[in-house]
C-alpha cells in the first residue's frame, strides 16, 4: 500500500484529467489519497472529488495565503462542510512567512482561531510552515495543539524542529523535494528520523520529484519519494511504504474502515 497523504485535486490543473490521475494512482499501488481544499473557492469540489471516489478524503481549512479573506461566515460554512465524513483533517493551516501574502498578524490570529476549531470538530490539523518554524512551534505549544494531533505538511524545519514536532505527537510528511540533488540536508535529516513519525506527500500539482522535476506532479509518483526515503535509510521499499501508510491511516483515524474495508473486499 501506499498513501498520498497530501494533494489538490480540486485545483484546475486537474480539471481535464482528473479520473485519468486516480486511475494512474491505483495503477501505481497508491490505494488512498487526501486532497487538500484551502479556501472557499476549493472546498465544496474537494468534497465532491472525495465523495465520488470511495479512496479519496478530503481536508479543509483556510491557507495562511488566504487568512485575510476570513469574514464571519467562514467558519460557519467550514464547520457544516466538515461534518461530511469524507472530511478527516482540518488545514492546511499555519504561517507563512516567505510570501506574506497576508499580513502576519492576521496569519498569526487566524492560526490560532483555526486551531481552536480543529479542537472543536475533533479533527487533526495539517500545518503550513514556510519561514515560520519557531512561531509556528510556539503556536501549537501555546494552543495546546497535540490535543487533536496532526501533521507538519512538506516539512522544511532543521532536525531540533523536527524532534519537537515529533515529541509534540505531530507527524513529518515528506514531498518529492527530498530527491532534489540540492537537498544533501534535508535528506540527512531524514536518514535519521524514525519512520513511525513520517508520511509521505506530493503536494500535487506542485513540487513533483526526480526525474520529473518541474513538471506537473501528481499521486502516482509519490512512489519516488517513498523509494528514496528507503535508498536513505538503506531498507526495503516495501517497509517505507507500510509505515508511512499505516501512519497516515492512524493520524487520519482510518484504520478500522480500511480493516473493515479489505475484509469485505477479501
Amino acid at each position: 500500500m501506499l498513501i498520498d497523504s497530501h494533494a489538490h485535486l480540486e485545483m484546475p490543473d486537474f480539471k481535464r484529467d482528473l479520473e485519468e490521475v486516480i486511475q494512474r494512482a491505483k495503477e501505481s499501488g497508491v490505494d488512498y489519497l487526501f486532497t487538500v481544499g484551502t479556501e472557499e473557492k476549493d472546498w465544496k469540489r474537494a468534497l465532491e472529488i472525495a465523495s465520488s471516489h470511495p479512496r479519496v478524503y478530503a481536508i479543509l481549512g483556510v491557507h495562511p495565503h488566504n487568512t485575510k479573506e476570513i469574514d464571519d461566515r467562514t467558519y460557519p460554512i467550514l464547520s457544516e462542510l466538515c461534518q461530511n465524513p469524507k472530511v478527516v483533517a482540518y488545514g492546511e493551516i499555519g504561517l507563512d512567512f516567505f510570501r506574506n501574502l497576508s499580513p502576519r498578524e492576521i496569519q498569526v490570529k487566524r492560526f490560532r482561531e483555526q486551531i481552536a476549531l480543529a479542537k472543536e470538530l475533533h479533527l487533526p490539523v495539517v500545518v503550513h510552515d514556510r519561514n515560520a518554524h519557531q512561531e509556528t512551534l510556539d503556536i501549537l505549544k501555546s494552543e495546546r495543539a497535540e490535543a487533536q494531533g496532526g501533521i507538519i505538511h512538506c516539512f522544511s524545519g532543521d532536525d531540533r524542529m523536527a524532534k519537537e514536532c515529533i515529541d509534540l505527537g505531530f507527524y513529518i510528511s515528506i514531498p518529492g523535494t527530498v530527491t532534489f540533488k540540492n537537498a544533501g540536508a534535508f535528506q540527512e535529516m531524514i536518514r535519521k528520523l524514525p519512520l513511525d513519525s513520517l508520511l509521505v506527500e506530493t503536494d500535487a500539482p506542485f513540487l513533483a520529484p526526480v526525474p520529473f522535476r518541474g513538471k506537473r506532479n501528481e499521486p502516482s509518483l509519490v512512489r519516488y519519494t517513498v523509494q528514496k526515503i528507503a535508498d536513505l535509510k538503506r531498507i526495503p521499499f516495501e517497509n517505507v511504504a507500510e509505515a508511512t501508510s499505516a501512519n497516515a491511516l492512524r493520524v487520519f483515524r482510518l484504520e478500522q474502515q480500511v480493516l473493515g474495508r479489505n475484509e469485505r473486499e477479501g
